[in-house]
């Protein structure tokens, strides 16, 4: 079955228009994807995580709704078509979130022009969902709100593609690899001390990364993500040259750091000599002679991606039949973990190992 984005009247498969012939919300699962991205990284967000969700769902019917903090920015019809304001969100019925995490403004998260709106949301998740998923900077705003954990700031940004270990029998690590890839794009962390003194589980770490995801139990389960496993295998490439761009119209005053374990050595090169050129003159018109990414990473997190994701559907699903007294349909053939806080089976040997020549 198709993960469908629900945009009011119409209904939307991954990429354009179609019929939904959904089944009953009670055979659905039912999906608000909060995204908070501008306008300009919104439609591409939006794909990723719905591209992620169908390589998930297998024989699942996920039906995605979508919204963000603001609602479409003015002037964007599509956006205030497919993004009705988040004030729709507080009666309706779903059975987990997305929130993604956007560019950060302020200096301090509290100093957002959108924060009283997202602690609501927090707290609106913890009584209203099964589950809810945060990503990057709304993991920081979560966890603040909920346990006064503050965010630190890295010494520069942390980008590129970095090898976690699987750290945890958590059911949502069920069948996930003793290590693998996650790309990481972020200027400030949460260090592993500060979330285990609050309760949260670590799902996964890295020596040189940090802790990527991690979860806490309560009415509903929340997961958060430092990194971003929806990323598509151009992402981090467009990020870089978005940087540099604001390098070379004097918006930032230091160039940019290369993404980490992701370009292949001849990319590198190339861009290392595109840097001199910069440093010697910057000038914004130097951008068109920017490097093509000739050589596409493999997108070696994919398929640990899916998984987890697929693990967390499932959960969701049985999680929803228990509630409602109903018998759960069998959305998959094979066997599952019992729920979101149940153990798993022993891990799978072997290493998820990135398959990028620059690794």
């Amino acid at each position: 079955m198709p993960v469908i984005l629900d945009r009011g009247p119409a209904g939307y498969g991954l990429f354009g228009p179609q019929p939904i012939a959904a089944p009953s919300s009670s055979r659905a699962i039912e999906v608000a994807l909060i995204n908070n991205m501008p306008d300009s990284a919104r439609k591409a967000t939006e794909e990723q995580f719905a591209t992620l969700l169908t390589r998930a769902a297998g024989d699942m019917f996920v039906r995605v709704r979508l919204f963000s903090l603001a609602g479409g920015e003015p002037g964007d019809a599509r956006s205030r078509q497919a993004y009705p304001p988040i004030g729709r969100l507080w009666d309706s019925k779903v059975d987990a979130l997305i929130v993604t995490g956007t560019e950060p403004r302020a200096a301090a998260l509290p100093d957002e022009p959108y924060w009283s709106t997202l602690t609501r949301l927090v707290d609106w998740a913890e009584r209203s969902t099964i589950s809810t998923i945060w990503s990057c900077l709304a993991a920081h705003a979560a966890v603040l709100h909920r346990d006064g954990i503050r965010r630190r700031a890295l010494p520069q940004k942390r980008s590129g593609l970095f090898e976690f270990d699987n750290t945890s029998d958590h059911a949502l690590m069920t069948g996930m690899p003793a290590r693998f890839i996650v790309p990481h794009s972020r200027q400030n962390d949460l260090h592993e001390s500060d979330l285990t003194s609050c309760g949260y589980g670590v799902l996964s770490r890295s020596a040189d990364a940090g802790v990527d995801t991690f979860v806490k139990d309560s009415r509903s389960t929340f997961v958060f993500f430092q990194g971003h496993p929806e990323y598509t295998a151009e992402t981090l490439f467009r990020e870089y040259r978005r940087d540099v761009a604001r390098f070379l119209k004097l918006e930032k005053d230091a160039y940019p750091a290369m993404p980490v374990g992701y370009f292949s050595a001849e990319m590198r090169n190339r861009l290392m000599a595109f840097r001199r050129r910069a440093l010697a003159r910057p000038n914004p018109d130097a951008l068109a002679d920017f490097p093509i990414l000739a050589d596409q990473p493999a997108k070696s997190w994919s398929r640990p991606a899916a998984r987890f994701y697929r693990n967390w559907l499932v959960s969701i699903s049985q999680q929803k039949a228990a509630r409602t007294g109903g018998i759960a349909e069998s959305f998959q053939r094979s066997r599952r973990p019992p729920g979101i806080t149940a153990s798993r089976p022993p891990r799978a040997s072997g290493a998820a190992r990135s398959q990028d020549a620059g690794t």
